[in-house]
């Protein structure tokens, strides 16, 4: 089982990235929304995950790495919703608000 799974926000001008911890039976928030470009979300992921040492090194990479595909990804490609939710069906998204 996956121990943790990446929450996004699509916003207009933005991307909110979060990490959630899995549970059994559902989700637990691990970490806030960090927003691209607003701020370095790699960056500040990076960092929180840091502080945290009780995810492994290889957890912390895959995070990271996924982060980075979908802020390339979204930056980039300029795609539609659907089709980053189908691109990254691995991660969470929240509905727009």
């Amino acid at each position: 089982m996956k121990k943790f799974t990446l929450r996004v926000i699509l916003l207009n001008t933005n991307l909110g990235i979060a990490i959630d911890h899995v549970q059994k039976v559902g989700f637990s928030p691990l970490t806030i929304y960090f927003f691209w470009p607003r701020n370095d979300a790699w960056q500040e992921i990076k960092n929180e995950l840091r502080s945290k040492p009780w995810i492994s090194e290889n957890d912390k990479i895959e995070l990271l790495n996924r982060a980075s595909q979908i802020i390339n990804y979204w930056q980039e490609k300029k795609a539609s919703r659907n089709e980053i939710e189908q691109v990254f069906s691995d991660c969470n998204f929240l509905q727009n608000i």
